[in-house]
């Protein structure tokens, strides 16, 4: 059994859809990020970055519980643990997904996350900012335009590399985007959203997915800012 500490935000939904991916059975621990439970001490422990999502295998290697946090890390470990060729074993093929897993976490996620932070929750609107991350984020979309022309997926295959990178694609008006200007990531988009997986994956928390303005106060709590 996985315990899994997690929220319904991009970096959460990448581990919610690998699980329902591989058919591990999981129980959920909601880690509201805007209360603060993210600095518990219990949560810290697992996760010393104070970030979601983490996990507890109970039943890791050699029959040990392991903990992991970090996104990326908990893929491909899940991956790997069943033996699924989200993450193939043929070398070549694996480092294909590897490089555009890394993509998504040193470009992807921290790149479109700037362009949505300037864009909607930043305390003043800074023209700097705005452009300086809304233009990284066209950069970066033209990117995997570029790269879907050439290939069904990331890596060719679908892989953990394409469950790291969609739900960051869900929010792109919020990045100041338009999918039909990027007819190739429409259409990948779309085509992974219909799998059962990802949905059932989407699915996990949806209830706490925010419908309203963050208060002075959860804003702090996230992005260590006062909302004037």
């Amino acid at each position: 059994m996985i315990d899994l500490y997690s929220w319904p935000t991009p970096n959460g939904q990448k581990v919610h859809i690998m699980l329902e991916e591989v058919g591990l059975d999981y129980r959920v621990h909601g880690i509201d990020i805007a209360k603060g439970d993210q600095f518990t001490p219990d949560f810290l422990k697992i996760s010393p970055n104070n970030k979601i999502p983490a996990i507890v295998d109970h039943d890791g290697p050699n029959g040990q519980p392991i903990s992991l946090f970090e996104s990326g890390a908990i893929l491909m470990y899940l991956a790997e643990k069943t033996g699924s060729n989200l993450l193939p074993s043929d070398t070549a093929k694996r480092y294909e997904v590897i490089q555009w897993l890394m993509f998504q976490m040193a470009s992807i996620g921290p790149m479109l996350g700037q362009a949505h932070h300037f864009r909607i929750y930043a305390p003043e609107q800074i023209d700097y900012g705005i452009e300086r991350y809304t233009k990284e984020a066209t950069r970066l979309y033209g990117v995997m335009e570029k790269r879907l022309g050439e290939a069904e997926y990331l890596a060719g295959e679908y892989s953990i590399a394409d469950i790291a990178s969609m739900p960051w694609i869900r929010s792109y008006k919020n990045q100041g985007q338009d999918l039909d200007d990027y007819p190739n990531v429409k259409r990948w988009f779309l085509a992974i959203k219909e799998r059962d997986a990802v949905r059932r994956g989407l699915d996990v928390l949806s209830e706490h997915t925010r419908q309203k303005a963050y208060t002075k106060e959860e804003l702090k709590t996230l992005f260590n800012v006062d909302k004037k």
